[in-house]
């Protein structure tokens, strides 16, 4: 009976052996620098569109009244948006709320469309700086698209952008 006993606590022993070298091997393979936590989290990030004001609201309403009168079976829209908020050229009204914050109205309602953007210069100068773009149907607005630019490290920032929705 010792025999087998010993036996048993020799393999147990060589198998804890094994796993604590497993272990240690993966805890080896591990980065031994920390990256500072500013380079690993980017800027807080906020996905909430800014309340719609009774002016947005207005203009939204009177671009809907304006356009009602087309009933077009589809319809593409492009618009081209300057960093400060003037439209450079295209179709629609374009609101800018604050840093990296912009609305586009249309004379339609977008709500079902497909919305497609992308960080972009108005000129036919040089590439557009780096940066990010986000756009989403605008809240309690059917016929406004919200857009945020934001820098490559997710820093809200004024960045122009083409942007283009189509309704099927």
């Amino acid at each position: 009976m010792s025999t087998s006993f010993r036996r048993k606590a020799a393999a147990v022993t060589f198998a804890v052996l094994a796993l604590s070298l497993a272990g240690g091997g993966i805890a080896l393979a591990q980065p031994s620098a920390k990256a500072p936590q500013e380079a690993v989290q980017p800027a807080a990030r906020t996905n909430f569109q800014p309340p719609v004001t009774a002016e947005s609201a207005r203009m939204a309403k009177a671009a809907l009244k304006s356009g009602a009168a087309t009933t077009l079976a589809a319809t593409t829209s492009v618009v081209v948006v300057n960093s400060n908020g003037t439209k450079a050229r295209g179709v629609g009204t374009v609101i800018k709320y604050g840093v990296g914050q912009y609305e586009v109205q249309f004379g339609y309602v977008v709500t079902s469309s497909v919305i497609v953007a992308t960080v972009g210069r108005a000129d036919a100068c040089c590439i557009p700086p780096a940066g990010e773009i986000s756009v989403a149907p605008r809240l309690s607005t059917p016929n406004g698209v919200f857009v945020q630019t934001r820098n490559s490290a997710g820093t809200p920032t004024d960045l122009g952008f083409h942007l283009v929705v189509h309704l099927p």
